[in-house]
């Protein structure tokens, strides 16, 4: 893009698996578009890496294959508290892949169909005689019919979203090596732990580093001290993080962070925008749905934008799609950080091994509202991580 960036038919702010996938589809159409992402490489992400059928079902028709990118398979599920621990099957195969190897390789494939610039951030949008005006942070402007936000859990200034239901927790990230006999333990698993104020997940991702993400109450952090304590505290209450930590050795400093989260948040005002994914809806993190709803509110907005629908018309119709898996996903996260609600929730699950699975099909999109593909992408070569 040469000039002042005068022009753009339309406009994708955000470079994850939403911005990609709406970007991907309009172009498919025949349609011009512009991406536009702050960073300059694909970074981590405060996220629980899961991937479940749905989004697999939109990965594929992009062309990305996680496994061909080193993801690991997911087929059981354990809720572990305290000493005990219940394990279940999923009812669908899943995958965990690292945020960074996954939305490096949308935006590769982005960048073959559209025109991505990448480093540069957008720092004011607003509406100005029918056509929306972004101003970027390299001084340039840049003038378009229509705008897909697509920034994840993070506003564009002077448009945040309200409040969640659930909006009082702080999400943690960090990488670990563990042992052989640890990996092997963990290998197939998604494990889900209970603690006092929250609840987290620790599974493998590609070259076998282990995935802690974990969401806390502010009021329990601060009483603790802080993520070092935090930390502590946990793998002393937690019998099965004790075992799989025990040695393991931490990949970074300290880990990524992220507050407010606005759980049950289920966008609903028409500002003009198209926003997708957490810009439209963020779902509690133990469902592992958060990936699946940024390629299927992508997906759908794109359909609906190029069928001549509004954006009134797409959130309409993405909260008869989520309304119940989101409501239902809600109320088990305010209670997954009550002392009741682990109890309930951990004796549920001991005595009715369907449960997990069930809650698990539950808090998923319908698959009668998956979409089908536009095209067929050739598969994307491995990217190395």
């Amino acid at each position: 893009m040469n000039g002042r960036r005068a022009n753009a038919d339309h406009l994708v702010i955000g470079g994850g698996p939403a911005g990609c996938t709406v970007a991907l589809r309009l172009a498919a159409s025949g349609r011009r578009v512009v991406l536009v992402e702050r960073e300059r490489e694909a970074h981590h992400k405060v996220c629980g890496e899961f991937l479940s059928r749905e989004a697999n079902h939109y990965l594929d028709q992009l062309g990305i294959a996680p496994l061909a990118l080193g993801a690991e398979m997911i087929h059981t599920l354990r809720l572990c508290s305290g000493r005990r621990a219940a394990a279940a099957p999923l009812p669908f195969q899943a995958l965990s892949l690292s945020r960074r190897a996954l939305d490096e390789a949308l935006l590769t494939r982005a960048a073959e169909k559209c025109e991505v610039v990448r480093g540069v951030a957008v720092e004011s949008l607003t509406l100005n005689g029918g056509a929306w005006i972004a101003e970027l942070s390299d001084g340039q402007s840049l003038r378009a019919s229509a705008v897909f936000l697509a920034t994840g859990k993070h506003d564009l200034r002077g448009l945040g979203r309200p409040a969640g239901k659930q909006s009082d927790l702080i999400g943690f990230k960090i990488y670990w090596r563990l042992a052989p006999a640890q990996v092997a333990a963990l290998r197939g698993c998604m494990d889900l732990f209970l603690f006092p104020g929250g609840y987290g997940g620790l599974s493998l991702v590609e070259n076998e580093a282990a995935n802690l993400c974990l969401v806390v109450r502010r009021s329990v952090l601060r009483s603790l001290g802080g993520w070092n304590p935090l930390l502590a505290d946990l793998r002393k209450a937690n019998e099965q993080l004790r075992n799989l930590l025990d040695g393991a050795q931490p990949l970074w400093l300290r880990p990524l962070a992220i507050s407010p989260i606005p759980y049950g948040h289920l966008h609903r005002e028409d500002d003009g925008l198209w926003r997708i994914g957490d810009q439209a809806a963020v779902i509690p993190s133990f469902t592992g749905d958060g990936v699946s709803i940024a390629l299927h509110s992508a997906s759908l907005a794109a359909e609906m934008y190029l069928a001549g629908c509004s954006p009134a018309d797409f959130y309409r119709k993405l909260r008869a799609q989520l309304g119940r898996s989101m409501s239902l996903a809600t109320l088990i996260s305010r209670a997954a950080v009550t002392a009741s609600g682990r109890a309930i929730a951990f004796t549920a699950a001991s005595l009715i091994p369907a449960i997990m699975p069930s809650v698990a099909t539950s808090t998923r999109i319908p698959e009668g509202s998956l979409l089908p593909s536009v095209r067929t992408f050739t598969p994307i070569a491995p990217h190395s991580v």
